[in-house]
């Protein structure tokens, strides 16, 4: 007896939440160890840190390329294989890092994985083909919660197992990728019938200008995505300069960053599995979407001129609240695009957003470096408030772009079926 429709949907998403997670946990436990192997391979901190910003700018890059490539594979082939080639490609790579007795080996398996890291936007892909159009805001956010749980869990791991050797958090690494292969070999199923692929995977479309091409047919998708990579690009403000402005300016060491990164893991975690899927119903993407982005502008304004740290940890939960604009986006999006471009969809996505790591991190550490050492002007804040204005410029064009798109829950007030 076949299980029924919603029975079944749910496992599915469960499969692909518990790989997610494993993923994302697999890539947080190297995060506080890498820069500390780049140390030993190289000889010196100046030089690690010289590395560390070369191996993250060639992972964005890669992300950038091969992004669509995966998204249009998994049209055409199916989610699953491309989640499994990943699983087990990251595995090998880690393994690799591990093993790594050079500086060169340890980037070309860096490299490798930036290449093989295919689930975080085949899942978005999996996601919008097991959930109902209605319910993807909430189905997003839960997806979210799972990065948010593996960025809190991971480096903490990560940090009590270098502790016994620098290396054994890419081992853990590596064995979490093959555990995760072989938990979605026997036990993930397909979401993408054969009928509902595409019919050919055509690699002259399959790269990050095809991807744009695929976008500007849908100029409602274009915008949105617009909106993902400023979003995205405003974000890379917390990654690259939080841990220097914050010691710089009250000066917190690795406890305090510990406490307030932990704070930031639980209330997004919150935000992302608990709030997104009961406001979506009640608010409507729209609203969603414009709420996210109000409250990541509040934030990083108050962090920006934070006279005192409690403001800043006060600005933590509305930071979190900006978690509820991307479901929000990807919800819209996803039923803008037919069933068999959702990876591109998807892939063309996680290009842009890689496209905005590869110069985000540079520009908002410039404008750090400037504000604190300009003689005239000593504004600490000023790379947060230039994230903050970014966010203010993604309200006001998110406020434009939408503005006559009615919520999904006004069209199913109406008896209106919206598309999918």
């Amino acid at each position: 007896m076949t299980a029924p429709e919603p029975t079944r949907r749910r496992a599915a998403f469960a499969f692909i939440f518990v790989t997610v997670l494993i993923d994302i946990l697999s890539f947080g436990i190297i995060i506080p160890v890498l820069p500390h192997l780049l140390e030993k391979l190289t000889g010196s901190i100046a030089h690690a840190a010289i590395w560390a910003g070369v191996f993250s700018t060639m992972f964005a890059i890669i992300q950038f390329v091969s992004s669509p490539i995966q998204g249009a594979l998994s049209d055409r082939f199916g989610r699953r294989p491309v989640i499994l080639i990943s699983n087990l490609g990251l595995g090998v790579d880690f393994a690799m890092m591990a093993l790594a007795p050079s500086l060169w080996l340890l980037f070309v398996g860096r490299a490798a994985s930036g290449l093989t890291a295919a689930s975080f936007s085949t899942a978005n892909a999996y996601i919008a083909d097991v959930t109902p159009v209605e319910k993807r805001a909430g189905a997003f956010g839960l997806l979210g919660a799972a990065f948010g749980i593996g960025f809190v869990i991971g480096p903490a791991l990560g940090g009590l197992l270098g502790g016994i050797n620098i290396r054994l958090p890419f081992w853990v690494a590596a064995g979490l990728a093959v555990t995760n292969f072989c938990y979605g070999f026997f036990v993930l199923p397909e979401s993408l019938p054969r009928e509902r692929r595409s019919p050919r995977f055509d690699l002259k479309s399959a790269h990050p200008i095809g991807a744009l091409a695929l976008l500007r047919r849908h100029p409602m998708v274009l915008g949105l995505a617009m909106l993902v990579f400023l979003s995205q690009l405003a974000h890379y403000v917390l990654q690259s300069t939080f841990v220097l402005y914050t010691d710089f300016r009250y000066a917190w060491g690795t406890t305090e960053v510990g406490y307030a990164l932990a704070l930031v893991g639980i209330t997004s975690g919150f935000v992302q599995a608990w709030l997104t899927g009961r406001l979506a119903p009640v608010l409507g993407e729209r609203r969603l979407l414009l709420m996210g982005l109000a409250f990541g502008a509040l934030a990083l304004l108050l962090m920006g001129i934070a006279g005192t740290q409690w403001l800043v940890v006060a600005a933590i939960p509305a930071m979190a609240l900006w978690g509820l604009a991307d479901p929000a986006t990807q919800s819209m999006m996803s039923r803008q695009i037919g069933p068999h471009e959702q990876g591109r969809l998807q892939g063309a996505i996680s290009s842009l957003t890689a496209f905005a790591g590869i110069f985000g991190p540079t520009v908002f550490t410039q404008v750090f470096a400037w504000s604190i050492h300009s003689p005239q002007y000593k504004l600490p804040g000023a790379a947060f408030l230039l994230a903050a204005t970014i966010l203010a410029g993604c309200w006001v064009w998110a406020w434009r772009l939408t503005r006559h798109l009615p919520n999904r829950h006004e069209l199913v007030h109406l008896g209106i079926e919206p598309e999918t």
